[in-house]
């Protein structure tokens, strides 16, 4: 294993924990308010009234000079969407990603979120990249590689008839928002570093219905899908330990996670 990763203690857990499951319920309340007709500079001001009503700093805006709290990615943009004055419109698939901490310790996730009624293929690649995520989450089990996290995800996007964007990886997490490992969405088994006991890791695949290329905008941080096809992403952050693996974002929902749907969404 790379000597440079650093594992956490259950204390250190414990409080990423918290920084992550209130970082849910932010994401919990931006989905009673993505709405057809909204505008998606309208939900930085909601992020930012949610971070600090669930006790949490946002970090991303600044950071690496990205200018807003908040990433929008509408449809065709499959990352790093920046809000602006686009209005939602019935059918829409967004993803709003967010960084926070709490204590020092962060937090990252994404949610996918459909706009009013969706159609059948939006709803079948959002419910895939859902799968996908907690297919690549049940694959970091200690004794394990990271490249199993990467074969879970490639054979449930496969199964739904989906592409992984193999450019985009998931990271560790602590104290800093990316810590080593890299973890690879689209890797072969038993290939990569081990997976140990103390690894936290955050677990964020992109998947399309297209062909998986994608291409950066002008604005220096919008990466779209190069054949314009509908893009979708969850990002979770886990706990690896000797006996289980938690997914800390969504420890509240654990006894009733649905593994076919999200939460909300």
């Amino acid at each position: 294993m790379n000597p440079y990763v650093p594992l956490k203690t259950r204390l250190e857990v414990e409080r990423l924990r918290q920084a992550a499951e209130a970082l849910e319920r932010v994401l919990a309340d931006l989905a009673t308010v993505i709405k057809p007709g909204v505008q998606t500079v309208d939900l930085e001001q909601v992020a930012r009234l949610a971070l600090t009503r669930h006790g949490l700093n946002g970090v991303l805006e600044g950071y690496e000079g990205y200018p807003h709290p908040i990433c929008t990615s509408v449809n065709n943009v499959a990352v790093h969407g920046r809000p602006s004055n686009y209005e939602l419109q019935p059918g829409d698939l967004i993803t709003v990603d967010v960084s926070a901490e709490r204590s020092g310790w962060r937090a990252d996730s994404a949610w996918t979120y459909g706009v009013g009624k969706i159609g059948s293929e939006g709803r079948r690649l959002q419910r895939a990249a859902w799968r996908a995520t907690l297919a690549g989450a049940a694959a970091a089990r200690a004794g394990g590689r990271l490249g199993d996290i990467g074969a879970a995800i490639l054979d449930e996007s496969r199964r739904a008839g989906c592409r992984v964007v193999r450019e985009f990886t998931g990271h560790g997490i602590g104290t800093s928002l990316h810590e080593p490992p890299t973890v690879p969405h689209s890797a072969t088994r038993g290939t990569g570093e081990p997976i140990v006991p103390g690894m936290v890791l955050n677990i964020e695949p992109v998947l399309t219905l297209g062909s998986g290329e994608v291409a950066k905008l002008d604005d220096g941080w919008s990466y779209i899908t190069a054949d314009g096809s509908l893009s979708a992403q969850y990002e979770v952050t886990v706990s690896v330990r000797s006996d289980r693996t938690d997914i800390l974002t969504l420890g509240r929902h654990r006894p009733v996670l649905n593994r076919s749907t999200p939460p909300y969404g």
